[in-house]
Formats: C-alpha cells, structure tokens, sequence
C-alpha cells in the first residue's frame, strides 16, 4: 500500500522583534564597584537600544546585595516575574558570577527560563542557552563562582574576628537610634534615642512588645530601615541590644552552609565583650531590669504557635496579635495580646473558638455558592488593573538610568576629592545633595516595584479563586489546610470577623454571640 507523506515546515514561533532586557548586580558600595554599576547600566542601555532587531525591555539593577541568596535580590526576582509573564524574550548578563554564585540556584534559574523559552547570554564566559545542549558548562563555570564567593566570605570574616579582637569593629549597619559619624564611630540620633528610651520605660511599666509597637506606628515613629510599620519582633530586638548602654557583645551569630545562613552562637565560636564602644542611651541599670522582667514574662507557659489561627487574627481595636488560651474545661478562645497584659489597655473581649470556625464556615459556603458574583467580578477589576500597571513599565526603566548617573557622579567626585582636586566643603555639599536625589530615586524604585506586585496579586487572587472553586461544594466542619491556603489574615470587630483572603478580598461576617 502506497502511503502519501507531506512534510510541514516548522512555524517560526520566535518573534521578529526579540524582546530583550539586561541584568546588573554589584556585591559591594565600593567606589570600584559603584562605576561598575553605572557603567554596565549604560553599556547594555546602548548595546541593546542599538542593535537591529532588539527591543529593549528594561534593565534589572541590583546594588549592593550578595549573589548568593536570591530572596534578597529585589531587581533578579523583579527580572524572573517578568520573564514568567511573557514580557522578556532574551536576557544578557555580564558573567555568571553577576547572575548568581550559588550554583544550585543558578541552574533552577536557567531551566526555568529555558521552559519559559527565554534565552540568557553569559558575555565574559561566551555561554549562550539558546545554543546549550548541555548543562555542564554552566555547571562548572557557576561552581568556580560558588568557590570564589565562599573564598572572598571566609576572607571577609577572619577580617571581621580580628577586629572583634582588637575592639574596633563597628557594624555598617547602625542600630536605630544611633548613626556612623566616620572613622568606626557611632554618635547618637537624639530624637531616635528618646523613642529607644519611652520603649525601654513603656515595657517597665507593664507594655508588651505588641502593644509597645502598636503605638508607635499610631504615633507615626518613622523606621530606619525596612517598611514602614513597627512590628513586636523589632521591639523585642531593642529590649535585647546590649548596644544602646554603649557596650557591644560581638559574634552573636555566625553563618555556615551555602547560600550562607546565619545561627546563634551558642558557644561554638569565640564572643567578643567591648565596653565603653560608644556613647550609652540608656544606663545598665534600667537595661539589667528589662533583662529581669523578659526572663519572668518567658517563664509562662507558653501558647500554641502550630495551631491554624496562629498569628493569623488581629485586633481591630489596636493593631495586636490575638493569641489561643484554654479554661480550665479545655474550652479554647482567642485573645488581644494587650487584652492580657492590661484589660483596661484594649476592650476587646475574648472570642470563642468555635465561633471563629464558624464564621469561616459561613464565609467559604457564602463564596462557592455565589462565585460568579463575588469573585469574578473581584478578578476582572483586578486583572484590568494589572493590564493599567504594565503599560506604565517604562518608567523603571528610567528610573535605573538616573541611579547609575547619579552613582557615576558620586564616584567621580569621591574621587577627585581624594586627590585633592576639588575643595572638601564643595564636594561634601554635592556628595550630600547627590546622596539625597539617590535615595528619592530608590523609593521612588520601590514604589513602582511595589505597583509592580499588581500582577503578583492577581495571579493569587486567581489561584484562591480557583481554590474555592476545587474546594467542597458545600463545607460541613471546619477544614484547617483550606483555611490556610486561603485566609491571609482576619481582624476582629466587636460583633464580627473581617477575613481578608490571599490576593485582596475581604469578606465580614457577623458573630452571633459577639465574643465570649
């Protein structure tokens, strides 16, 4: 039997117009590697706004973070969302060591580009994954890196230990109340050293930390570093720092493994005691009688943290955490934290248990049955506001343009300075005036990165939405997986529950004892 064959020419699925962007990473604030910086901003701004055929998408710009970790890479995750959205076609990198030194990560990297059918050219290994058919080059080059970021770590560390020693070692990062005044010194920020204090006497008097925190965030106290809202974590680090009585316990923690993870030290490595570093903000006295009453507070039995509510409800009156107590029947309710420290400090009464499973109950039945009602309308609004947020990209664009600009010229007067050139009154004027527009420019990065999270929320909103829709038709008894997978956080009301799900909505539901 004669069978007739046609053969089909593959379609051109790759786009006339290749859609490219550019990845950008220095590891130090050096002035090296700041004209680094800028420079590999221009180059690529030029290289690819000028060749034929490409179209330049945006350049991903990471100043000043390791390459071994990528959760702290803000540009790189930036760089991989877009990619995953379809945005980015081909992506150049200086060396492989600028796109990670963790090897492990940079080959899950590189195959999920490859899935997503996006390209990435190493230039100064000539590596091409549009052309790799095998992964060993990228293996071995990304494990010379690896080695030479645990080499340059190690390094780094016996520098710090020898400063410890010698009771010169002053952190780069200043805690809050304190800033770098030069030369290895901290001077004292007067108006953050009043609220280090008011904290210190706040916790004396009967405040806990969640409450501490609270007010602080009504009182719009602005944070060093970080977000803008106050958390109990930051007060209790305060109410521990052995630094604000002008002394400084150094190695508290040291990092093993790779990517690097920082442990307790719990007596595996040399500590360092160094009195009278700086100036005290508060006296040893009042320091030993927090550390006094934080010992009492942790003698108390503790309450459950495994528990599916955990850390999941807030107090709609002050802002605390709710926390799970048990009566003497083994009847379960949740609590305001500062509801417990001082009744009088929060009104709110206990809520039951059960009551709170209930009204979960309510709420989920409430979504499945009017899905299209509730949730579809939620999503479109969402996915119109995401289509709005992605038409405005360009403006990071030029927002990475004038950081590396701004970072030349830093570098450039930095440098003229030291060698005498230029006058030091004049140069620390500009130097302060360009410091200034730097950190206008990085929040106003942070701001469209934040806009940028648009798309972040829709997909969650779609998958909760989809949750829903796999979930039980109708849901019987309290499921804690599903609350889980569902329910960001819920805030309490004096006869309700407002539970906000992951990806923005909110839903109330009335109580029908209204708490205990």
């Amino acid at each position: 039997m004669n069978k007739n064959v046609t053969i089909i020419p593959p379609s051109e699925d790759r786009p006339a117009i290749l859609r490219v962007a550019a990845y950008c990473r220095v590891s130090t604030d050096s002035d090296d590697q700041a004209t680094s910086y800028a420079s590999q901003i221009r180059s690529y701004t030029e290289l690819i706004s000028q060749h034929e055929g490409w179209e330049l998408v945006d350049i991903y710009a990471d100043e000043a973070v390791s390459g071994t970790k990528t959760d702290k890479r803000e540009d790189f995750n930036r760089l991989l969302a877009d990619c995953r959205k379809g945005k980015i076609d081909r992506v150049l990198v200086k060396s492989i060591s600028r796109f990670s030194r963790n090897t492990k990560d940079c080959l899950a990297a590189l195959r999920e580009l490859m899935r997503l059918g996006v390209t990435v050219q190493f230039e100064k290994e000539n590596i091409d994954t549009g052309t790799l058919t095998t992964e060993l080059m990228v293996s071995v080059s990304g494990s010379l890196a690896q080695q030479e970021s645990i080499s340059i770590a190690q390094n780094i560390r016996q520098g710090y230990r020898r400063r410890m020693e010698r009771g010169e070692f002053i952190t780069n990062k200043p805690p809050y109340g304190y800033r770098n005044e030069g030369g290895g010194r901290l001077e004292i920020v007067p108006e953050e050293a009043e609220v280090i204090r008011w904290v210190f006497e706040s916790y004396l008097n009967g405040c806990s930390p969640a409450g501490i925190a609270a007010e602080m965030n009504r009182r719009g106290v602005e944070k060093k570093y970080g977000n803008s809202t106050w958390a109990k974590n930051a007060v209790v680090y305060w109410l521990k720092n052995e630094k604000y009585t002008g002394n400084t316990l150094c190695q508290k923690t040291f990092k093993i493994g790779f990517p690097y993870s920082a442990v307790k030290n719990r007596g595996e490595l040399n500590q360092f005691y160094i009195e009278n570093c700086h100036p005290a903000i508060i006296s040893q006295e009042l320091f030993d009688r927090v550390q006094a009453r934080m010992e009492q507070r942790k003698a108390r039995t503790p309450m459950s943290a495994k528990h599916p509510l955990s850390a999941k409800i807030v107090c709609g009156n002050c802002g605390t955490t709710f926390y799970r107590r048990l009566d003497s029947n083994g009847t379960a309710t949740w609590i305001c934290s500062r509801h417990i420290e001082r009744k009088s400090a929060c009104p709110i009464i206990p809520i039951w248990e059960r009551d709170i499973y209930t009204a979960f109950l309510w709420m989920y039945n409430k979504l499945r049955l009017h899905e299209g009602v509730i949730l579809r309308p939620a999503l479109r609004q969402m996915e119109e506001l995401e289509q709005a947020v992605q038409r405005e990209n360009p403006a990071m664009l030029e927002v990475n343009r004038a950081i590396a600009q701004a970072t030349e010229q830093n570098y450039k007067i930095s440098k003229l300075r030291s060698n005498g050139l230029l006058d030091d009154d004049a140069c620390s004027a500009r130097l302060a005036a360009l410091e200034a527009q730097l950190t206008q420019l990085r929040a106003k990065r942070r701001r469209l990165l934040k806009n940028d999270d648009v798309s972040e929320a829709a997909e969650t909103l779609r998958q909760t939405a989809e949750a829903i829709r796999q979930g039980p038709e109708r849901l019987e008894e309290f499921d804690g997986a599903l609350f889980a997978g569902l329910v960001e956080r819920i805030t309490t009301a004096p006869t309700g529950l407002r539970f906000r799900l992951y990806g923005g909505i909110e839903v109330t539901e009335q109580l029908w004892e209204g708490g205990k």
